[in-house]
């Protein structure tokens, strides 16, 4: 497995790669969910590309960007045990200039939702994922559902640049006890993530509810409430898969997202219909 810090060395080695290339950029701290995404590129293109970077721009300040999780040495172990073919971790010099053109993200999805209660958030992702995509270009790219409206946004952003990459969405990855992993389950205290299990469960509840017929989305989200009673709720929204609000529940083209604070973390969870 191949180890680049700079974009002329993983270009010059792109250049010589033969076959499809697939990409999974990640912020490192890599988890059974980052895993997931790799294996699938692995098995299903010629060469894989793992990026490791925590991208400053999609922070907002006040977020825990100093303390993101940092384990360098453990992510290049789990990539190469997973059949990598080359890891890319530059440093911000690398990624970003003094003088740099603005992408922003779409007035009508980008500031809804996630990007309402972050704004500029998505802004910093669509930035850094394209720079990405024109550093490796590569032929398929690996995102996990849980961050759902990102990979509508990224999706719309190829479609939008027409950009020859075909964007690949991954299933959710749970813990055992049905957490949805995530980097930031490493802040989380044995008493949070006890209380942070409500999230997870409140979709099942959902679930079950609709099995019994009922898509009525305003009874869904106060059942999914009630579920999450005393918790630090940020959101409860259903929407469908190019995330205008409904009504009513479209089966196999709606999503529910729950997003919630515990022990001060910020969790995201969702449920693709």
């Amino acid at each position: 497995m191949k180890i680049f810090k700079t974009i002329n060395e993983l270009k010059n080695y792109r250049k010589d790669c033969k076959g499809s290339v697939g990409f999974v950029p990640t912020m490192g701290a890599l988890h059974n969910g980052h895993l997931s995404l790799i294996k699938n590129s692995v098995e299903q293109n010629d060469k894989t590309i793992v990026s490791i970077f925590v991208n400053p721009t999609q922070f907002l300040p006040g977020e825990d960007l100093d303390i993101y999780p940092k384990r360098e040495l453990a992510d290049i172990k789990i990539c190469e045990l997973a059949g990598v073919d080359a890891v890319f971790i530059p440093n911000t010099k690398e990624i970003y200039g003094e003088i740099e053109p603005q992408i922003l993200a779409p007035n009508k999805k980008g500031y809804i939702l996630e990007g309402l209660k972050r704004p500029g958030h998505f802004d910093g992702v669509l930035r850094v994922v394209l720079k990405l995509f024109g550093i490796v270009n590569p032929t398929n790219a690996y995102f996990g559902k849980k961050d759902a409206q990102q990979l509508y946004l990224i999706k719309n952003m190829v479609n939008s640049f027409f950009l020859d990459i075909s964007i690949v969405g991954c299933e959710i990855v749970r813990e055992e006890d049905g957490l949805a992993l995530s980097s930031r389950n490493l802040y989380l205290s044995l008493e949070d993530r006890t209380e942070a299990l409500k999230i997870s469960k409140s979709l099942k509840v959902a679930s079950q509810a609709m099995i019994k017929g009922v898509f009525d989305c305003k009874k869904i989200k106060k059942i999914m409430s009630e579920t999450m009673e005393n918790m630090d709720i940020e959101y409860i929204e259903i929407v469908d898969r190019d995330f205008n609000k409904i009504d009513k529940i479209i089966l196999k083209n709606s999503i529910i997202l729950v997003v919630a604070i515990v022990g001060g973390t910020r969790l995201i969870d969702n449920l693709w219909i």
